[in-house]
């Protein structure tokens, strides 16, 4: 049984001032989902009712990407996405690190694919319908033939078209943090989509609040300079989103 918990988050006192959403408009912030597919449904329904139950605003749903891998169900949690339509809400998926690897074997060097493979790509490949023991016991390039053979050219077309990242008001969306050294506008992508302890650790002032996923924890995390929003839905069944309005975070949790 699946069920919603939606509260209001409470507010950091080491924060002097709120930070807020543009006027007028709303945002759902999903956390990684990994595969699964029943609680991103879940997740989604709940989405909808809060929209349907609230006043209407211009409304975003922004994924923070690794839709894959891991989870029992890659391949319709990518056809969810690729047909969602809530309400008239806009939706931005953001490219996580998963996407990176996968996309990375299949199209520039064959040789990631067997180290992604172990890092949650044998469950993408089985959603496929590819068969994990054959994979274990191919070379670089016939594990690549399988997959582009199994996978539709549209589902790839939609990971190849995924974003980096999502500007909210005083909110920045990414998959795993941004890079403390560098300003808001000379981030480099492989820190957006990899890095940890160097953000993670970091008590800066980024100029604005960094809403990321990548890094499990038990509940959705708030600090002053950042929310972390992966609960671990392909090993907890908890699957976590926030929403965003004018001053307000809201935690939405399924499972």
């Amino acid at each position: 049984m699946l069920n919603g918990l939606f509260r209001r988050a409470k507010k950091d006192p080491a924060q002097s001032t709120s930070p807020k959403g543009p006027p007028g408009k709303r945002c759902y912030v999903i956390g990684d989902i990994h595969g699964c597919a029943d609680e991103l449904t879940a997740l989604l329904d709940e989405i909808r009712s809060d929209i349907e139950a609230r006043p209407k605003k211009q409304t975003a749903i922004v994924s923070l990407g690794d839709l894959i891998d891991r989870g029992p169900d890659s391949r319709r949690v990518i056809e969810l996405f690729m047909s969602l339509d809530v309400a008239g809400a806009s939706v931005h998926v953001i490219a996580g690190n998963h996407e990176e690897m996968l996309l990375t074997g299949l199209k520039e060097d064959s040789s990631v694919l067997p180290g992604w493979l172990r890092h949650g790509g044998y469950s993408f490949c089985e959603s496929y319908g590819i068969n994990a023991e054959a994979l274990m016991g191919s070379d670089d390039e016939t594990i690549r033939a399988m997959i582009l053979r199994a996978v539709p050219e549209e589902h790839i077309r939609f990971l190849e078209n995924l974003v980096e990242r999502v500007r909210f008001g005083d909110y920045l969306l990414v998959h795993a943090g941004i890079n403390p050294e560098r300003t808001l506008d000379m981030q480099h992508p492989q820190d957006l989509r990899w890095i940890r302890d160097g953000f993670l650790n970091s008590n800066k002032n980024f100029g604005v609040v960094v809403v990321h996923g990548h890094t499990v924890s038990e509940d959705v995390e708030f600090h002053h300079n950042r929310i972390g929003v992966d609960t671990g839905a392909y090993r907890t069944g908890r699957l976590s989103a926030i929403r965003l309005e004018d001053d307000e975070r809201s935690v939405i949790s399924i499972g």
